[in-house]
């Protein structure tokens, strides 16, 4: 009987207009197994199904199996809303569990209506919204499903869409691995949830799991309570962990609090340090409270007195006391970031690599005449030196430096502050020579003091409590509009992010005097210290920015207003519109930079939309450059994107467009080494319109940076252009000029440094992203160029112990040390002895020579093999050509050959503090017998380290601390170099002077 094939379903048809209704029910449950091969047939019979199910006076179940019925047969139709609504109908008949594509189609459908319909109620507030219960039952029988079969990333995915955080709640808490449950789920809320507030919810029911688990991960919750804004839940919880009587709790705290100021929020930090309650207002029992003057270092010897004086009595809780305050003052240190500061500053110093030859290979191919490239090579000479303190270039050539004048002299003043970034201490008798010289009425140029002012700004950004008071004087006391513009632009980096209304009072005095240069600076600097407060300040610029006649204050008023609204997604949508709408292109072009800002790093669709839309249809060139440009900064989170996004544009017939494309791939690519990037950015490099090479150049340099000739062979032939392009006569100024910047780029914060936009923790470094945003303003403004040394960010290794010092051990890089090593020095290039008459040839040289082309061919091969090793090793090792064989005479160095006849070893040995680059992180191990273990496992950055063997001396490294430079503009130079720290400089020799040989 079972074997008889069906070939027509109009018999079970028939018996559905029968009177019985066991009949009818034979009919629709036999139907229902044949419809995924009859549907066409049983189409024709809906109504009467449908009339079935409708009709009362069946039972539910024959309604149910008549409305599965139909809800299959529609899905079949591809009507996929009837077919739902009727899948409602069939109750408990429709079976989550059952794998079929009708099944797994009808959900995901309804899990999307289900969201759509929540989220609208949310967002319209109405708490109780028309939500069918019927779907909400299917919706909840999914989740239920999943977790119980354990699939709790699925069933977490499907809650966070459908705004179910009681299931979310109840799918991490029965999760097998909570800790990594919830990690995933922070993950998935950063880069998923679009809706500001919602994320925020998320984020605090998260919180509240991770609190309930008896090993809290407290790393994680702080970094949570950060996105929140909520600095007393992190003050109590380092309390809790600084007063712990276990060691490694203090340890732990000190690593939160690095990780905390590794997101750069200046405002949120200082929060939490001050919120930190001091030790003397916790008397114990009969304790009496110290003189409330007294700071907490005489509070330490008073207390210790008391415990040695009554020893036994009442106040034996005074020694946690001691601890506790001394801890204090520890954690003080880093959240005010000042500890970091300095290691950073002591490691740029000591591991300073920075090549000056390239430099003076520039400054001999620069014409005198031509002032941007004279610029452009102390601009570079600042970046390749960024916070090492080492400004050797500079002094040795002060009387070309003197050429300067005007702005350039303002800018090269400013150039020792981003060479000094950091240097807190003696930033002040730094630029003492330069500064305004109070009442007297100053001896000094005006633009080299406001470029002194503009230094101090870029020595103390983001960290300005020392310097601001300082800074506001200096405004106050002049109406010179140089010195008022570069005074703006300190304040505003001093203060950044702290919405200080006295200052913001100061400078909008500046801006109403309306001057356009001293207007121009105020703009933005309003902007830098209200970054991302939305405050009503921002209405208050737009209307002052339509009363203006000047263009350069409008272009500042926009940046700055842009700045206001940083990170707040929708909240800024009504002013992003407002702008946007506006008949001034300049406010326009704002727009596009409050999009930018408001929704970056989000990858937010709505956003790249807009300013898609603006790219190819605005009327102004710089409202589309600028609408493309900004796509980096809403794409840096998901880099691999931006290529992709940006390959059509890159084309375009607008070079302004093809300009935008290039920067966006710089911007959010920046440090990647991503292949795509490199291939888009390639041809633009060689474009026809001589600024679309120059921001090719540039954005290239970004992409590059940190990333060795070993892993891609391009970053080679890339060298090898740039030096083509500056030692070319006939190149003209603006290539030179991105040339001449990219080469400091490539080379930043003398090789160590790396242009990162996200914390490793996946939040936004603020001063990072803004730095970036001013710098791509630098089309108008030369000086903004500094701006990029906000977003360096070392890559080292730093691990510190209990009194956060920097112990010496060693641990492991995993990997080929060709892959992540220095950049070789370059040697002298035989180019420069071209510069007057043909000069003999001497019979060595040309032997010279023929060795030099056979050991660069060996190294050739030798680095073919190399890159097909690693390659075969899983790194994206030479994707690009082979190293060329004309290397013999470009700024190559010479290989000794013998070097290469053994075998390279396939890991080395790092030493704290060390070098990491950010492909070479997932490398890392620790060593199993090490004296030390990290408190949390990091590839990179500062990490506590618990000392297994505390009785042992330990042996510090990092102590040459570079203050011998606090002698100002004379021989801190010859000091620095008698120091014995690892300065480049000084490994070798240095090159002969090119020279005439005349028989």
């Amino acid at each position: 009987m079972a074997a008889i094939t069906v070939s027509s379903a109009g018999g079970l048809l028939a018996m559905l207009n029968e009177t019985h209704p066991l009949l009818k029910l034979h009919a629709l449950s036999n139907l229902n197994n044949l419809v995924d091969n009859f549907w066409p047939e049983i189409s024709t019979s809906v109504p009467v199904i449908e009339s079935l199910y409708e009709d009362e006076e069946f039972d539910q179940h024959q309604r149910q199996l008549a409305a599965l019925l139909v809800s299959k047969v529609f899905y079949y139709l591809g009507e996929l809303n009837d077919s739902l609504s009727y899948a409602l109908g069939a109750g408990s008949l429709f079976d989550v569990s059952e794998d079929s594509d009708y099944v797994h189609t009808l959900l995901a459908k309804a899990i999307d209506e289900y969201a759509s319909l929540k989220s609208k109620a949310a967002e319209s507030n109405d708490e109780v919204a028309k939500v069918d219960p019927r779907l909400e039952a299917i919706v909840e029988r999914m989740l239920n499903k999943c977790i119980l079969d354990g699939k709790y990333q699925q069933a977490m995915g499907i809650a966070i869409e459908c705004r179910r955080l009681d299931k979310l709640e109840e799918a991490i808490t029965k999760s097998d691995n909570v800790h990594g449950t919830l990690s995933y789920c922070i993950n998935v809320s950063h880069s998923f949830v679009n809706l500001r507030e919602y994320r925020q919810e998320v984020l605090r029911l998260l919180v509240k799991v991770y609190q309930k688990l008896p090993s809290p991960d407290y790393l994680s919750i702080c970094q949570c309570l950060m996105f929140l804004g909520e600095p007393e839940g992190v003050a109590s919880i380092l309390e809790k962990l600084l007063r712990s009587e276990n060691k490694d709790d203090a340890l732990l705290a000190f690593q939160i609090a690095f990780d905390l100021v590794e997101n750069e929020h200046q405002a949120f930090l200082l929060n939490v340090r001050d919120r930190l309650p001091v030790p003397k207002d916790q008397p114990t029992e009969s304790v009496q409270p110290k003189s409330t003057g007294a700071d907490s270092s005489q509070n330490e010897i008073a207390a210790s007195e008391d415990v040695q004086m009554n020893e036994g009595t009442s106040r034996e809780s005074d020694p946690s006391e001691v601890i506790y305050s001394e801890r204090l003052t520890k954690i003080k240190g880093i959240l005010s970031g000042e500890t970091s500061i300095q290691l950073t500053l002591q490691f740029l110093y000591s591991h300073n690599k920075s090549d000056l030859l390239i430099l003076k290979t520039i400054k001999q191919s620069v014409e005198m005449r031509n002032s941007v490239c004279h610029s452009a090579t102390i601009y570079a000479n600042a970046i390749m030196h960024a916070g090492t303190t080492v400004d050797t270039f500079l002094r040795e050539n002060l009387d070309w430096l003197s050429r300067a004048t005007n702005w350039a002299k303002f800018s090269a003043t400013a150039g020792l502050g981003v060479i000094h970034r950091g240097h807190l201490q003696q930033g002040r008798s730094l630029m003492a020579p330069y500064l305004p010289q109070g009442g007297a009425g100053g001896g000094g140029s005006p633009y080299s003091e406001g470029g002194a002012l503009y230094a101090l700004g870029l020595i103390h950004a983001n960290h300005g409590e020392g310097i601001k008071q300082f800074l506001r004087d200096s405004l106050r006391s002049t109406n010179v509009e140089v010195i008022q513009h570069g005074a703006c632009l300190g304040l505003g980096l001093a203060a950044l992010g702290t919405a200080d209304e006295e200052i913001y009072d100061d400078i909008k005095s500046v801006l109403y005097t309306d001057s356009a240069v001293a207007g121009e600076a105020a703009g933005i600097s309003m902007g830098l210290l209200m970054v991302g407060t939305a405050s009503e300040k921002a209405s208050e610029m737009l209307a002052y920015a339509h009363e203006t006649q000047h263009e350069k204050i409008i272009r500042g008023l926009a940046l700055g207003i842009a700045l206001t609204v940083y990170g707040r997604e929708e909240e800024a949508d009504t002013l992003i519109e407002q702008m946007t709408r506006d008949q001034d292109p300049i406010l326009r072009y704002g727009g596009m930079y409050a999009l930018a800002l408001a929704y970056s790093g989000t990858a937010n669709n709505k956003a790249i939309r807009q300013l898609l839309h603006f790219a190819v249809s605005d009327v102004s060139d710089d409202v589309r450059r600028t609408a493309v440009l900004a796509l980096g900064f809403v794409l840096y989170s998901e880099p691999e994107q931006t290529p992709r996004i940006v390959s059509l544009l890159s084309e375009s017939y607008n070079p302004h467009v093809r300009y935008g494309a290039a920067l966006a791939v710089g911007i959010s690519c920046a440090g990647t080494g991503l292949s795509e990037a490199i291939s888009l950015l390639e041809p633009l490099t060689s474009d026809v319109v001589d600024f679309v090479r120059q921001g090719a150049l540039i954005a290239m340099a970004m992409v590059m940076v940190q990333i060795s000739e070993a892993s891609d062979s391009r970053v080679g032939t890339f060298r090898r252009q740039l030096e083509k392009i500056i030692l070319d006569k006939h190149e003209d100024t603006m290539s030179k000029m991105g040339a001449i910047l990219a080469s400091g780029i490539l080379d930043a914060g003398g090789r160590n440094v790396t242009i990162r936009l996200l914390s490793k923790t996946k939040h936004d470094k603020i001063t990072a992203v803004v730095g970036l945003a001013v710098f791509s303003q630098f089309w108008y403004w030369y000086p903004l160029i500094y701006f990029v040394s906000l977003a360096f960010s070392p890559t080292a290794f730093i691990g510190l112990n209990y009194d956060l010092k920097v112990p010496r051990f060693e641990f492991l890089s995993h990997a080929k040390p060709s892959l992540f090593e220095y950049p070789k020095p370059t040697t002298v290039p035989t180019t420069t002895s071209a510069v007057k008459l043909p000069t003999a040839v001497l019979s060595t040289s040309v032997k010279a020579k023929a060795r030099a082309k056979k050991e660069a061919e060996q190294k050739a091969n030798a680095e073919k093999s190399l890159g097909a090793e690693s390659s075969a090793a899983g790194t994206n090792a030479g994707k690009g050509k082979s190293p060329s064989e004309k290397d013999g005479d470009s700024m190559q160095v010479d290989a000794p050959s013998e070097k290469k006849s053994e075998p390279e070893p396939s890991f080395e040995i790092l030493t704290n503090p060390a070098r990491v680059v950010p492909a070479q992180e997932k490398f890392i191990k620790f060593l199993e017998d090490s004296r030390y273990v990290p408190v949390k496992l990091a590839p990179s950055g500062f990490v506590l380290l618990r000392d297994l063997r505390p009785t042992e001396p330990e042996v510090l490294s990092l102590t040459d601390t570079p203050s011998s430079t606090a002698s100002p503009a004379g021989g801190s130079a010859a000091a620095q170099q008698g120091s014995g720290s690892a300065m480049a400089v000084d490994e070798e020799p240095q090159p002969p002077q090119p020279f005439e040989f005349t028989s």
